[in-house]
């Protein structure tokens, strides 16, 4: 995503709590374990989440259940560790301007430095995140599509789901 698109992001999150969670869309498409585990993340997440699932829904005629769910559940793992905003940019502007610095950094488990935390979340999240879903009764498929929605595309281009992992990581993009 580019630096303006950061930028509208960062603003979102920012005014996130003047907007009210679509709780019916939530609930049509998780179980309650799943609701509550989405329900764990920031009320800024939880909205991404969302426009994610609007999007993934909007692409073709049919979605599949698994794939509503990872929409809804993709960024589950970030509610691990609650992050300010300024915690988020930072770990986003170093992973663009400083890649080499932000993986030295998000190597850790985030419980030992308060200020790598964000870019062990950045880092980590995914696989927190299949971690997460898989205990909140989440499908193979739905774990595999959260726990991979940050990899680069080509690295699973012959994976049987790699075409969901696609629709999946176009939606985040644009949010």
């Amino acid at each position: 995503m580019a630096v303006r698109g950061r930028l509208k992001q960062g603003i979102r999150a920012l005014v996130a709590f003047t907007q009210a969670t679509d709780n019916a869309l939530v609930d049509a498409y998780l179980s309650p374990a799943q609701a509550d585990l989405f329900r764990r993340m920031s009320h800024a997440e939880q909205l991404h989440s969302i426009n994610v699932l609007r999007d993934v829904l909007a692409q073709e005629a049919a979605t599949p259940h698994d794939l509503a769910v990872a929409a809804l559940l993709h960024d589950c793992g970030k509610a691990r560790y609650r992050l300010a905003v300024w915690q988020k940019s930072l770990a986003v502007i170093v992973r663009k301007v400083a890649p080499r610095h932000y993986r030295r950094w998000s190597a850790d488990d985030g419980r030992r430095s308060y200020w790598r935390r964000a870019f062990v979340v950045g880092a980590q999240h995914p696989r927190w995140g299949g971690e997460m879903a898989r205990t909140a009764g989440a499908s193979d498929r739905a774990v595999w599509l959260i726990a991979h929605h940050a990899d680069d595309l080509t690295d699973h281009a012959d994976h049987p789901h790699a075409d969901l992992l696609r629709r999946l990581k176009q939606a985040d993009d644009a949010h």
